[in-house]
């Protein structure tokens, strides 16, 4: 039974979508010259992060700026793109996974930064990675039911603090293979931020028919990635294997739901290449319909669906339909349809 799993919306589009990079370019190279005397104590080669895992480089924001400056930011952007003044957003969601604070929510942060009404709705909605998508669909379903006209979606993420956290806790001398191995996928992540506007397609015709999409889970692999803002252990290929399966299990009965043999533009959650390669095959995807942002931004969380729409947006034409699909620990699969 499908029950929730399958979502489809009514009057619901996109009218943009934003990115922002952070500024400092931080090479592959140099985090492996960082690492340079437990690599060779350890016998491992340097450039597991750009030979194996692709990742040329990946940016951090400056000191002291924060990861609700990255979401506002990307949030001010999209707002401008789509032409929508900030007294008429009645929902805003912050789905960043990268925070500074438990209480209060990085959504109030935002809120009070672009001078959002008193009216708007304001909180926010973390699942790992897929978090943006999530919000997406919330989103269209308050959009849907007319609770609201315009909803706001943002995220910030920042990798600077995690991983010097973790180059100063392996360059230790009691560093073992299996620390480094564990630590390893926090050196994947990037540092960015992401925003667009959702509001009502039949006011919008010029906007992007969000038309609904499907959910799994696969919840009893909780366990194979967990993290904070000072460390993250992963089993990466354990969360890898494990994300797969749902994922195709997720696409087999979306397929029986949603005409989806015919999609032009995959835009899928940015970790490596090997992730990227392993998803695409077990798919059945064509590769050359997957822009890649990973290589240059690394993996920006709950941030790379967006952004990567936002920079592959210009190559995406009146009427083409666009997939946008991932996995997150814990862990979840979602792919929702755009219609261009």
């Amino acid at each position: 039974m499908s029950g929730n799993s399958i979502y489809r919306s009514h009057n619901a589009a996109v009218l943009s979508v934003a990115a922002v990079d952070a500024p400092e370019d931080v090479p592959s190279s140099y985090l492996d010259e960082q690492l340079a005397e437990t690599l060779d104590r350890l016998g491992l080669r340097p450039g597991m992060l750009e030979n194996v895992a692709g990742i040329k480089t990946r940016q951090w924001w400056p000191e002291g700026f924060s990861y609700t400056d990255a979401a506002a930011e990307a949030g001010r952007l999209a707002l401008a793109e789509a032409g929508i003044s900030p007294d008429r957003i009645g929902l805003l969601v912050d789905t960043s996974v990268s925070r500074a604070r438990l209480e209060p929510s990085s959504a109030v942060s935002v809120h009070h930064e672009l001078g959002l009404p008193t009216s708007c709705l304001n909180f926010d909605l973390s699942n790992a990675c897929l978090g943006f998508v999530n919000a997406m669909q919330l989103a269209a379903m308050m959009i849907d039911a007319g609770q609201i006209e315009y909803a706001l979606i943002v995220d910030g993420e920042g990798s600077r603090d995690l991983q010097l956290r973790t180059l100063q806790r392996l360059k230790a001398p009691e560093a073992t293979i299996a620390d480094v191995m564990s630590d390893f996928a926090s050196f994947t992540l990037g540092s960015g931020g992401a925003g667009m506007v959702m509001g009502p397609a039949d006011r919008h015709p010029d906007g992007h028919r969000f038309v609904g999409g499907i959910g799994r889970a696969a919840t009893e692999h909780n366990q194979l990635c967990q993290g904070d803002m000072n460390r993250m252990v992963t089993d990466s290929r354990g969360l890898l294997l494990a994300g797969l399966d749902v994922a195709e299990i997720a696409m087999k009965e979306a397929r029986l739901e949603f005409d989806w043999d015919d999609i032009d533009h995959y835009i899928i959650h940015q970790v490596s290449t090997v992730h990227c390669d392993a998803m695409v095959q077990r798919l059945g995807l064509d590769p050359a319909k997957v822009p890649l942002t990973f290589p240059d931004r690394g993996n920006i969380g709950p941030a790379a669906i967006p952004i990567t729409l936002a920079l592959h947006q210009e190559n995406i034409a009146r009427g083409d339909r666009v997939m946008l699909m991932g996995m997150g620990s814990g862990i979840n699969a979602a792919a929702y349809e755009l219609v261009w």
